[in-house]
């Protein structure tokens, strides 16, 4: 394992850290990724309050096996639930519940996506409390995720003696949000930046166009898109951590094995990247990765795998996009949850980190795999399955 100082506090942190959002829905196999993620080095463990299940799992693996001391546990206050200055304290108080702790080693205000949002919270009194908290040692750094535009980054950075932020970052989304700009900003600052979706949700693994799977072959076939993706990241000096929500033990070995086999990328490395963006800009329609915040939808649409449905139907071919859709929306049933049932009331788009035009993009949706024809077609497998 490779690791990069946080210049504010001193700590040494794993290139590499697990993102806790996508924990295995077996308690056995999450102890297991756990615990092998500290034996291989690991050291940064990324959750937050509106993870389902996410700080009590991790809590009580680390008080299980009494390793709470080997990691740094970053995780979130969720601002969007806030309404008073009494708030911070019931969310607060309850993580520390969760997670079996007295302190937090990385505090973040979780998705702010502008700076009236950061400024809301001012308001309420956000600082003394920040304050009051770093004095018990119950929050030892304070930080923020971000959401957001890259001038709004900026203010926030600006505007409060941070210790660390959090930013969406990867080779597709270089100038997406806050991008490069906010990275280096924050870095001159002499804060840590810990990235989050380096892999953009699995997309730059197995949402690949052919393509760019091509491309990345012929320039190296000893490795793999993963490692492409990290290794883009971890060439930055100004990248401290990239979080990656590895959702197996078999995954977290591969991208263990690829820290240590990283190296400074060359010339011609760096242009694959330019090779494979071009082909990425003619294929993915919605920057989606599959966050999962906008769900659950009040009529049941599963909007993030209907949008990667699209995407892989440009990809990797319209019959691989077609089939991903008919699983997703279980099309063939009396009862399917097509994105032609959205009710467009706007809740997930209110709430959509990625400001994803949601309701129009679902109409996009229907249209490409529901035609006239299709449907006739989902209606004959729905009768011959009757049968």
């Amino acid at each position: 394992m490779q690791y990069r100082k946080d210049n504010k506090s001193g700590n040494m942190l794993s290139v590499l850290g697990l993102g806790c959002m996508r924990f295995p829905f077996n308690k056995k196999e999450t102890e297991a990724l756990v615990l092998a993620a500290i034996d291989g080095g690991v050291n940064f463990f990324d959750t937050a309050y509106i993870y389902p299940g996410s700080e009590v799992t991790l809590g009580e693996i680390l008080a299980k096996h009494n390793r709470r001391k080997d990691v740094f546990i970053a995780t979130k206050l969720p601002i969007s639930r806030c309404k008073s200055p009494a708030d911070f304290d019931k969310y607060f108080d309850e993580q520390l519940r969760r997670l079996k702790t007295d302190y937090i080693d990385y505090y973040f205000m979780h998705s702010v996506s502008g700076y009236s949002q950061w400024k809301s919270l001012q308001d309420m009194g956000i600082e003394e409390w920040i304050v009051q908290k770093k004095a018990t040692g119950q929050i030892r750094q304070i930080g923020f995720s971000y959401h957001g535009t890259c001038d709004d980054f900026i203010k926030i950075l600006d505007s409060y003696p941070w210790e660390f932020t959090m930013i969406q970052y990867n080779y597709y989304g270089e100038n997406y949000q806050a991008g490069k700009t906010g990275l280096q900003a924050a870095a001159k600052k002499g804060m840590p930046v810990f990235i989050m979706e380096p892999l953009l949700g699995g997309g730059l693994v197995t949402g690949l166009p052919k393509q760019a799977k091509d491309k990345f072959t012929k320039a190296n076939p000893k490795i793999s898109a993963a490692d492409w993706a990290l290794w883009w990241l971890w060439n930055q000096p100004e990248v401290t951590v990239a979080v990656s929500g590895m959702k197996s033990t078999q995954i977290l070995e591969a991208n263990i094995a690829s820290v240590d086999a990283f190296r400074p990328l060359s010339q011609n490395d760096l242009a694959v990247y330019t090779d494979v963006m071009e082909i990425f800009q003619k294929s993915y329609k919605f920057y989606c990765t599959g966050c999962n915040y906008c769900l659950p939808c009040p009529v049941g649409i599963n909007i993030p795998a209907c949008l990667s449905a699209y995407n892989t139907s440009y990809g990797q071919g319209f019959v691989r996009g077609a089939f991903l859709y008919a699983t997703t929306t279980a099309i063939i049933t009396k009862k399917p949850n097509s994105p032609r049932n959205c009710n467009d009331c706007g809740k997930c788009e209110k709430i959509c980190p990625q400001s994803i035009p949601i309701r129009a993009a679902l109409k996009k949706v229907s249209k490409r795999f529901e035609s006239a024809p299709l449907r006739a077609l989902f209606g004959l497998v729905r009768r011959i399955i009757a049968k």
